[in-house]
C-alpha cells in the first residue's frame, strides 16, 4: 500500500506541475489533488523535494533495470534520457525552480550505479582497489550528468541517440584503459 500511496502523490505532483511552477505548489495542493491528508504525505516524504528526489530515483531505477553491463550501458543511458523526456514538464519545471546542483544530486546516484555495474564487469580479474573503481565511475558520471543537464537546459532538443552515440565514441575502451592504469 505504501508504494501505491507514494505513486499517487507523485502523480498529483506531476499533474500540478502541468498547471503551475514548483515554487507555487504546496504540500496541501498535492494532498488535495491526491485525496489524502497532509499526515499521509509526511508519513512518506519530509517535503516536496524529497518527493521529487524519490520520483526521479524510481523512474531511473526502472529505466536502468537490465542495463548495467558493458554491452548495455549505452542502452541504460538512453533509457535515462527517455525517462527524462517522458517527464519533460516535470523535469523542466524542477530544473527551472531548483539550482543545477539539486538536479545533479538526483541524477548522480543513478549514473554512478549504472557505471559501477559496468566497471565491476570490465575489471573482471584485474586487481583494482574499490576506491579507484568508485573514482573512475565518478569521473564518467560527471560527464554524463553534465551532458544531461545541458540537454535539459537546452529544452531537450537534440535526439538522445545522437548524444549517446557521440559519448560512446569519446569513451570507447576508456573503462578498460582506465582500469588497467589503476591496476595494482
Amino acid at each position: 500500500m505504501s508504494q501505491i500511496t507514494k505513486r499517487a502523490l507523485e502523480q498529483s505532483l506531476k499533474n500540478l506541475l502541468l498547471q503551475k511552477p514548483l515554487t507555487k505548489i504546496t504540500v496541501s495542493d498535492i494532498t488535495d489533488d491526491c485525496g489524502v491528508n497532509r499526515m499521509t504525505f509526511y508519513y512518506h516524504f519530509k517535503d516536496i523535494y524529497d518527493l521529487i528526489e524519490w520520483s526521479c530515483l524510481e523512474d531511473a531505477k526502472r529505466a536502468l533495470e537490465q542495463n548495467k553491463t558493458y554491452d548495455t550501458w549505452q542502452q541504460g543511458f538512453l533509457q535515462i534520457f527517455y525517462a527524462v523526456r517522458e517527464n519533460k514538464p516535470f523535469i523542466i519545471n524542477v530544473y527551472q525552480c531548483v539550482d543545477r546542483a539539486q538536479v545533479e544530486k538526483y541524477l548522480k546516484p543513478l549514473t554512478d550505479n549504472l557505471l559501477m555495474g559496468v566497471i565491476e564487469e570490465v575489471s573482471g580479474q584485474m586487481s583494482v582497489r574499490d576506491e579507484d573503481k568508485v573514482f573512475i565511475a565518478r569521473v564518467y558520471s560527471y560527464v554524463f550528468v553534465g551532458l544531461m543537464l545541458d540537454w535539459i537546459k537546452d529544452g531537450m532538443q537534440e535526439e538522445p541517440e545522437i548524444i549517446v552515440e557521440k559519448l560512446a565514441l569519446v569513451i570507447q575502451n576508456a573503462f578498460t584503459d582506465a582500469l588497467h592504469r589503476f591496476s595494482i
